[in-house]
């Protein structure tokens, strides 16, 4: 048998306890051939790795490649630390921009100005007078200007209720300009949805940093609809983009529950909440696939809205809330799941977590198994109890504890020292035997999934202080999340997480072995290239070390 490549000379750390280690892989029809075979395999291609450690392809199980892709084209406030810095650059970008044309800025992090709003009347005068969208680095808020406020007020009362969601007013009941949750709808209504076409150009660049990071899987969570989503037809951008080759990582995007509506058939189908023709959660191949439907139940911990038991350390009668209902919630949840969707619930506050659980367990007793793992997304505060729930009823929680790193200082400030110990678990759920996945909830935080790693096993704040250290891992464990534990929380551990034969034959190849160095050296560690399916996509430029002949499998 002829194999499209070999792989010699390497330090293969495979994520197979049944082959833990590895010095040569075969790769034939995108897919691992043989690990360290008994016998010479001749191959149309060989490359000598010259000692480079060679992983399974990293797989982040929550971010937002559109959210992200998007950023790449609009105005970056990712690296302000003053208020003078955010009216900067929007001065720069309206100097660019016609009279009257909107200047769309995002990564705006309030907890990196010590929690400070931009002013509407100095964004006015930084930007002309032109309408000013600033999307916060949470997702769970925005800043408008005046004119930007004058183009809602048009067409939409300010003054009106939002379930869900708050126009933040000053003492005078002028809105500031801040819209927290679901009253970002009011600016939403007049700028989307975006144009398919800019969609698939966001995926395509999204995509493209992905492999420059080793990234070779992504679940996006939460599209076409909702605050969150960015247009109605937002998966039929994706399909678009791959058929164009844009998309170069394999994709599970996530609908959003306001995507789904109610079903219609026969009285023994069980009605629910779903797609059109019964189309449900799984369709796909490993290039595509319909995950599981996310479900928004609180806020923030950035913006202070997740829904806690207890209030945030001095603010008085706040601990957040749910996003609805707490009876509509579990109802549509309900739906969604007897039509086959599996729940992946944003739950940040241990009150939402609460919700979560109870609902989760109750599909699961009432309906049985789905096609994928039920899931916690994020777990900014989880108690042990709580723990417990998780790991006996098989749920997947996903913690992102890159947060730590960036934000970890403002976090435990607002949950003090007893709550920053439950705050984004890693360690008590590999205890308890339960799956813990790599993410990073991009772009709220940092993707870079070496990066990432090194937050899980160091656990420091901005300020350099410890963490909840007690939920540290080792970096082994660590690395095992990105692979093993995200193919697990997907759903695909037949396909991709390891390097074993049969499996996709996703791979990165490293400048050192990110589970021997000082765990402050992780994030040094360089992705030299990254292969999907046995094709190389990314080949860094300062180390051209592929030969020719390994180049041409692509």
């Amino acid at each position: 048998m002829l194999a499209d490549l070999l792989i010699t000379n390497a330090h293969v750390l495979t994520q197979d306890p049944a082959h833990p280690r590895a010095s040569t892989l075969a790769i034939l029809g995108g897919r691992i051939l043989a690990v360290d075979p008994d016998a010479d395999i001749p191959a149309r291609a060989v490359f000598d790795a010259e000692g480079l450690t060679v992983v399974p392809g990293f797989n982040d199980v929550h971010s937002h490649s559109v959210w992200f892709g998007l950023g790449l084209m609009e105005t970056a406030l990712g690296d302000a630390r003053s208020l003078e810095d955010v009216y900067s650059a929007i001065s720069v970008a309206a100097d660019q921009l016609a009279p009257g044309e909107w200047v769309v800025a995002s990564g705006f992090s309030p907890l990196l100005l010590g929690g400070f709003q931009p002013d509407r009347d100095r964004l006015d005068e930084a930007s002309g007078g032109r309408p000013v969208w600033i999307k916060h680095s949470s997702g769970h808020a925005c800043t408008l200007n005046g004119a930007a406020l004058d183009l809602v007020a048009a067409t939409q009362d300010l003054t009106a209720g939002i379930e869900g969601g708050v126009v933040v007013r000053s003492d005078d009941g002028r809105p500031t300009g801040l819209l927290e949750e679901n009253a970002m709808r009011l600016v939403q209504e007049l700028m989307l949805p975006y144009p398919l076409e800019t969609i698939e150009k966001a995926l395509e660049l999204a995509t493209a940093h992905y492999l420059t990071e080793g990234i070779t899987s992504v679940t996006d969570a939460g599209i076409a609809g909702g605050w969150i989503g960015h247009s109605p037809r937002e998966f039929g951008a994706y399909l678009s983009a791959r058929d164009k080759g844009l998309l170069s990582v394999r994709m599970q995007p996530m609908l959003v529950l306001d995507a789904l509506r109610p079903l219609s058939g026969h009285e023994d189908d069980g009605g629910g909440l779903g797609l059109d023709a019964g189309i449900r959660s799984g369709l796909g191949d490993e290039w595509l696939r319909i995950g599981p439907v996310k479900i928004f139940s609180d806020g923030s911990l950035l913006g202070s809205t997740a829904y806690m038991s207890e209030d945030y350390v001095g603010c008085t009668h706040n601990h957040g809330y749910l996003q609805m209902d707490a009876a509509e919630l579990r109802e549509s949840a309900l739906a969604a799941y007897r039509a086959g969707w599996p729940i992946a619930m944003h739950a940040i506050g241990d009150a939402a977590v609460d919700h979560a659980i109870s609902i989760i367990v109750e599909a699961q007793e009432s309906y049985g198994p789905n096609c994928f793992p039920n899931r916690i997304e994020h777990g900014g505060v989880v108690r042990p109890e709580q723990l417990d729930r998780i790991a006996e009823a098989g749920i997947v929680l996903v913690p992102q504890p890159h947060f730590i790193t960036e934000f970890g200082d403002g976090m435990a400030e607002l949950l003090g020292p007893a709550r920053t110990g439950l705050s984004y678990p890693a360690a008590g759920l590999l205890r308890r035997g339960a799956v813990l996945p790599g993410s990073s909830d991009r772009p709220v935080s940092n993707g870079r999934p070496l990066d990432v790693m090194q937050s899980f096993v160091e656990r420091l704040t901005p300020a350099g202080m410890a963490y909840g250290p007690a939920e540290r891992i080792t970096a082994e464990q660590a690395l095992a999340a990105y692979t093993t534990g995200s193919a697990a929380a997907t759903g695909t551990s037949r396909e991709k997480g390891s390097l074993s034969p049969g499996l996709l034959a996703d791979l990165v190849f490293l400048d050192q072995d990110p589970t021997t160095v000082d765990s402050s050296r992780i994030g040094t560690t360089r992705v030299l290239g990254t292969m999907v399916g046995g094709e190389l996509r990314f080949l860094h430029p300062d180390l051209p070390i592929f030969p020719t002949s390994a180049k041409d499998n692509r």
